[in-house]
C-alpha cells in the first residue's frame, strides 16, 4: 500500500507580510496530482494544517477544497492537529468526515485507537496522535482517574464485599496519574496506552521534535529544548509519519521521518528543494520510501552584491525576477528608498539587509549583550548541544546546577 507524507501547510500564513495563500493553493494542486500519479491510496498530513489556531475564512475553504479533491480521487485522508492548530477545531465534524475517508485527530483524551486499512498482506493500522504537551496528557490521566473514582464508588454502594480491593486500585491508578512533566515523558505515555499489535503492521501520525532533527528559522524553537523526544519512543512503528520539523529528514532510522514543509517559509530553507514523500508498504518489515519534488509557484532565494552589481541586467536574466527575494546589499552607505528602488526590478522582494562594517560592528555587540543576559545553566546547555547536536539530559543540567552552584559558594 502506497502512503503520501505530508506536513506543516500552513494554510493562511503570511511571510515578511506577504501573503501564501495562491503559493498554496498551487501547491496543493500539485500534491493532489502528485498523489494520483504516485496511485496513493491514503494522505498522512502530520499537523500544522493551518498557520493559527483560528483560521481566516479563505484558509478554511482552501483546506475544503483539498480533501475534497483527495476523497473524489479515491484516497483516505489522515490528518493531526500540530502546535498551531486548535485541536478542537481540527475535530470538527471528524465523525461525519469518516464516512468519506477523511480520519481526523480528536482532542487528545487519553486514548488513540489504530484506523484499519488493509491490503493483500493483512492489516495496517494508522495512529492520530495530535500534538500533545505535558499538560494535555496529564489532564486526560486526571480526567480519566476522576472517571474511574465515580465508577468506583457506584460500584462500591452495590458491591460492599469488594470494597477494599476497588479503593486499592483506585489509589495505583491516582499515583499513575501524577506526571508527566516531560514531553518525552508525555509522548511515551501516550504511546504506551496505544493497544497496538505488534505482529500487524503499524503507522504513526505525530506532530513532535524528536532529538536530533535539524531546525529552519521558520519553526517555533521552545528555550533549551525541553519539547525534545527520542526517536526510540516510535520503535513500535513501521513507520511515524511526522510534522513540526520544516526540511526533510529522517531521524535515527529511516522510518523515523519529518517530510518538510511543500512550501519554503523562511529564507533559511531557500537552498531547499521541497518535496513530499511516498511511503510503499509491503509486508511487515518491508518498507520503501522515496520524495518526489515539489516545483513552487514562486521560488525562494537570496541575492548579495552591491546596488550597482544587483540592479544590471547580466546579473539577474538567468533566474525568474518574480520570486521571493532576500537582498544583501554590501554598500557601506544605506540606498536611499532602496527597497522601493529595488522592488521595480524584483517585484517580490520581501527583505533587504546591510552588510557591512557598520552592521558587522552592530552585530558583535548585539551578541554580546545577548552573551550576558543568559544565565550560567544556559550557556553550558548551548555550548554541549554544539558538538552533540542534542542538548543536555535532565541528569546532566541537575549536574551542571550543582557545580554552578558549588563554585558560586566558594566565590
Amino acid at each position: 500500500m502506497k502512503f503520501l507524507h505530508i506536513s506543516d501547510l500552513h494554510i493562511g500564513k503570511r511571510v515578511n507580510e506577504f501573503p501564501m495563500i495562491e503559493d498554496q493553493k498551487y501547491i496543493l494542486k500539485q500534491i493532489v496530482h502528485i498523489a494520483q500519479r504516485e496511485q496513493a491510496e491514503a494522505v498522512l498530513i502530520a499537523g500544522d494544517i493551518y498557520d493559527k489556531p483560528i483560521p481566516s475564512a479563505e484558509a478554511v475553504q482552501v483546506l475544503d477544497c483539498f480533501f475534497t479533491e483527495l476523497v473524489n480521487c479515491g484516497m483516505a485522508v489522515f490528518a493531526i492537529a500540530g502546535n498551531h492548530d486548535s485541536p478542537e477545531r481540527i475535530a470538527f465534524g471528524a465523525r461525519l468526515m469518516e464516512k468519506r475517508g477523511v480520519y481526523l485527530s480528536p482532542v487528545y483524551g487519553g486514548e488513540v485507537d489504530g484506523i484499519p486499512l488493509t491490503d493483500q498482506y493483512g492489516e495496517i493500522y494508522i495512529y492520530l496522535l495530535p500534538f500533545v504537551k505535558p499538560a494535555t496528557v496529564r489532564h486526560a490521566m486526571e480526567r480519566e482517574c476522576s472517571m474511574e473514582k465515580e465508577r468506583s464508588m457506584e460500584k462500591e454502594r452495590s458491591m460492599e464485599k469488594e470494597r477494599s480491593m476497588e479503593k486499592e486500585r483506585s489509589m495505583e491508578k491516582e499515583r499513575d496519574t501524577e506526571g508527566p512533566e516531560s514531553y518525552q515523558r508525555a509522548v511515551e505515555i501516550a504511546v504506551n496506552r496505544m493497544k497496538i499489535d505488534d505482529t500487524k503492521r503499524n503507522i504513526l501520525v505525530a506532530h513532535q521534535f524528536v532529538t536530533g532533527a535539524g531546525r529552519c528559522d521558520s519553526e517555533e524553537v521552545s528555550v533549551g529544548g525541553v519539547d525534545n523526544v527520542d526517536a526510540e519512543v516510535f520503535d513500535r512503528f513501521d513507520y511515524a509519519a511526522l510534522g513540526h520539523i520544516h526540511s526533510p529528514q529522517s531521524v535515527k532510522r529511516e522510518s523515523v521521518r519529518y517530510c518538510g514543509t511543500p512550501l519554503k517559509y523562511s529564507f533559511s530553507e531557500a537552498e531547499q528543494e521541497k518535496s513530499v514523500t511516498i511511503v510503499e508498504m509491503g509486508e511487515k518489515g518491508q518498507l520503501e520510501i522515496t520524495m518526489v519534488p515539489l516545483k513552487p509557484l514562486h521560488d525562494m532565494r537570496r541575492i548579495r552584491g552591491s546596488y550597482l552589481e544587483i540592479t544590471q541586467k547580466r546579473f539577474y536574466e538567468d533566474f525568474d525576477r518574480e520570486d521571493y527575494i532576500q537582498v544583501t546589499l554590501t554598500d557601506e552607505e544605506d540606498v536611499p528608498d532602496g527597497l522601493q528602488k529595488l522592488r521595480i526590478i524584483y517585484p517580490n522582494l520581501m527583505r533587504l539587509v546591510y552588510d557591512n562594517s557598520r552592521t558587522r560592528q552592530d552585530r558583535e555587540v548585539e551578541a554580546a549583550e545577548a552573551m550576558e543576559q543568559k544565565s550560567e545553566i544556559t550557556l553550558s546547555d548551548e555550548f554541549y548541544e554544539l558538538p552533540n547536536n542534542q542538548p543536555m539530559s535532565e541528569e546532566q543540567t541537575v549536574f551542571v546546577k550543582r557545580v554552578i552552584e558549588r563554585l558560586g559558594g566558594m566565590g
